[in-house]
């Protein structure tokens, strides 16, 4: 059996690190041909000095390192040629914004299996993304630990059999907090997430719940389920990382512990399973207890616009996203208070234009705007 060729985009970044980690345990069984990163060019330099599969390189501008021999692209459409010019068999997409997007669907049209951790290819370009899908003829598969969780709870059974999708939250850094305690919360406070270890802008986003947001758009898109059959419920030990609830009321669920390990691996060798070294495995005889609490629309507003976006589609996850991209880098920088950053979406929403049946390019420009106004409003 010839090595999965694995073009890797965000490989730098936590998820793309522990996809490295996940091809490194398995040589035998899988092959990174291609790497692209933002900034990072020292520590791409060390991935690639370490895997001589490596045919091309993408950054964001011309480094200062030498790469060697390898095809390097960098600026804008760094990605996309790489996606061009290499021969891979799965694409996993790490990347982190709106800049996902155009990579998915580049790979897509080239006939290529997405292994998606960017939430923003679907929340906001699900459409056209699964337009894409269906007219290449390949698969999407998650790397979410939510939805990863779904895909497995899914399997052996049709979605038409389903009666909800329950998405497990953990509440983030605030998750004991009522709105009026959250005014005052510091930058610190917020990202200390009490269960994963991530990126800033995620863990921003799941003290706020837009991460959660994101992933009832994301499930909707991905298992093609109407929103009335997605749910989300707290759950603070992130143990059961989702559930399937069926026709006949039994309910499916994946437990596993905190590591991306488990969710990056099942995209890349999906239908096996193979052996995975974690530090840590879950281990229920460990005194584990599972709690659920309902989801408090009022505590976590960003949950319901969720819903409205599903609803009414068009732009509006384009914009959800730019204006919650540019709210959290204002949080982060100290000039808006954790509050002000569902106000900058929902303002955003509110004050921007409405495109039905939008182009990527009407995307891309909705995002931008997004972004500017919500520079603008707290300028």
């Amino acid at each position: 059996m010839k090595p999965k060729r694995i073009l890797l985009l965000g490989a730098t970044g936590s998820i793309g690190t522990q996809t490295i980690d996940v091809i490194d345990q398995h040589p035998e069984r899988f092959e990174l041909v291609g790497v692209s990163a933002g900034h990072q060019e020292q520590k791409l330099k060390e991935i690639v000095d370490s895997h001589p599969s490596i045919q091309c390189v993408g950054l964001a501008k011309k480094p200062e390192i030498d790469f060697g021999d390898v095809q390097l692209f960098y600026g804008e459409g760094a990605m996309e040629n790489c996606i061009k010019e290499t021969e891979y068999d799965l694409l996993v997409n790490a990347t982190v914004g709106f800049r996902g997007l155009k990579p998915t669907l580049a790979s897509i049209e080239k006939g290529k299996d997405v292994a998606l951790a960017n939430k923003e290819s679907l929340v906001a370009g699900g459409e056209l993304v699964n337009e894409a899908l269906e007219r290449n003829g390949v698969r999407l598969y998650p790397i979410d630990s939510e939805h990863s969780a779904i895909f497995q709870c899914l399997q052996g059974n049709s979605t038409k059999e389903v009666k909800r999708l329950i998405i497990t939250a953990s509440g983030g850094s605030f998750r004991d907090k009522n709105r009026e305690e959250l005014k005052e919360v510091s930058v610190q406070e917020a990202l200390a997430h009490p269960n994963w270890a991530m990126g800033q802008r995620i863990t921003i986003d799941s003290a706020t719940m837009v991460n959660k947001a994101f992933e009832v758009i994301e499930a909707h898109y991905l298992f093609n389920v109407p929103k009335e059959k997605i749910g989300v419920v707290l759950h603070k030990q992130s143990i059961v990382h989702s559930m399937v609830e069926y026709d006949d009321h039994a309910i499916m669920a994946q437990l596993g512990s905190a590591d991306m390990r488990l969710p990056i691996q099942y995209a890349l060798t999906y239908p096996e399973r193979l052996p995975l070294h974690e530090k840590h495995p879950l281990d229920m005889l460990l005194s584990r207890t599972l709690d659920f609490k309902a989801m408090d629309e009022e505590r976590y507003p960003m949950i319901k616009i969720a819903y409205e976006v599903i609803e009414k589609k068009g732009n509006l996850g384009a914009i959800f996203n730019g204006a919650d991209e540019e709210a959290v880098q204002l949080f982060l920088s100290g000039k808006i208070s954790f509050l002000q950053i569902e106000e900058s979406i929902v303002q955003a929403l509110l004050n921007s234009a409405y495109i039905e049946h939008p182009t990527y390019e009407q995307l891309a420009k909705s995002d931008q705007e997004a972004r500017e106004f919500v520079k603008m409003y707290w300028s």
